[in-house]
């Protein structure tokens, strides 16, 4: 299998395998407060004052201080006087710059996809209403995200950037555009919930923040609705992840965003004692000395209808001793024909609907898979 793809598929896993914690209450500048606002996610708190909203994002490296801080002031007023130290941002935003596919999904579930003004990594992206868009020309195309193209991002002029930060990253020329950056730490937060309730920020950007209210109430109803009934479950099958790369297997740790998601869908996890919050390097042998036994296999890929039995076995002839390899029980999810990256971030309810009806089919029959597919022969 192309090992570029097998890399890429695994950043991506990276991205979305952090640590599960519990609703929190925090004030503006660190301290514990009655936070009305956000109640799951663990980076971010909202509070609201006269003339603003304040907004701040934890540094999710060092929780003790604040990765960011912005000042949300409605674009049809007088700035307030006092305002405290911070960016000043004015929404909603007309005209923004999106640099993640997860971002643009999310804009468009609110319906403010046409304050989009342009993107990064474009041909990663396919949310119909956005490559409409690109195709009447009505979208800048900015280029790599890593390395954007400064010329079309200043002839752009957007009136706000939204990116996904990472540990001692700067950003270069943009960073120094005068242009507000909007440091989108969702992909870090510890729990399904807890990420998809950043769509409340989103949803006071793009002033969208009823619609925002509102999708969050119905998500949070129908994932807790879900996970409640699955608890009255009498069975709970073991389940692993991924595949091998290189001379490690990565597995989300015990205390991961997937592993909540595997023991929220009833499933057992192997690793659910790891107080590990993101991945996890291990041997083949360690991983099969401990999950050989797994009922069920799932496997994340670019492009996994190159994936079968038979090319599983052939990459990598011990496959074969797993008893879901033996009895037929891998499931694929192809990421180059899906949108598992683009939806389940804010919207785990779909992705704890699927695991749930793989985990316990005889309680989910009609289900339509959305994101699995059996592997073929």
């Amino acid at each position: 299998m192309n090992k570029l793809i097998r890399l890429i598929s695994l950043s991506l896993l990276l991205l979305l395998t952090v640590q599960c914690q519990s609703p929190k209450s925090r004030q503006d500048d660190g301290s514990a407060a009655n936070d009305t606002l956000v109640h799951y996610a663990q980076l971010l708190a909202i509070t609201r004052h006269d003339g603003y909203t304040d907004v701040t994002i934890t540094n999710p490296w060092d929780t003790t201080r604040l990765l960011h801080r912005y000042l949300l002031v409605p674009r049809d007023q007088e700035l307030p006087v006092l305002l405290p130290q911070g960016t000043v941002v004015r929404t909603p935003l007309e005209k923004s710059l999106v640099y993640s596919s997860v971002h643009v999904s999310a804009i468009d579930l609110l319906g403010a996809i046409d304050r989009i003004g342009g993107v990064c990594d474009l041909s990663y992206i396919k949310t119909p209403a956005l490559l409409e868009r690109a195709r009447t020309g009505r979208l800048v195309d900015a280029g790599n995200s890593m390395s954007p193209d400064i010329e079309r991002v200043m002839e752009l002029s957007p009136d706000a950037i939204l990116l996904s930060p990472f540990e001692n990253a700067g950003y270069g020329r943009i960073g120094k555009m005068g242009i507000p950056i909007i440091e989108c730490a969702d992909y870090l937060e510890t729990s399904p919930l807890g990420r998809a309730e950043w769509i409340k920020l989103l949803g006071l950007l793009y002033g969208k923040e009823a619609k925002a209210d509102s999708l969050f109430a119905q998500i949070e109803n129908r994932y807790n609705s879900l996970r409640q009934q699955l608890e009255q479950s009498e069975s709970a099958p073991m389940v692993i992840s991924e595949l091998k790369s290189g001379s490690a297997w990565y597995m989300p740790g015990g205390k991961s965003y997937m592993a909540r998601l595997f023991a929220d869908a009833g499933a057992r996890y192997p690793w659910s004692d790891n107080a590990e919050t993101g991945s996890i390097p291990l041997s083949f042998e360690a991983v099969f000395n401990r999950a050989g036994e797994a009922d069920i296999w799932l496997i994340k890929s670019f492009n996994v209808g190159q994936l079968s039995y038979r090319a599983l076995q052939k990459e990598y002839a011990p496959y074969a001793r797993f008893k879901a390899f033996r009895e037929h029980k891998i499931y694929g999810c192809n990421t180059a024909e899906c949108n598992y990256y683009e939806e389940t971030p804010f919207r785990p309810d779909l992705l704890l609907q699927e695991l749930a009806a793989l985990f316990h089919p005889d309680r989910f029959p009609n289900y339509t898979f959305r994101y699995y597919q059996p592997l073929s022969e």
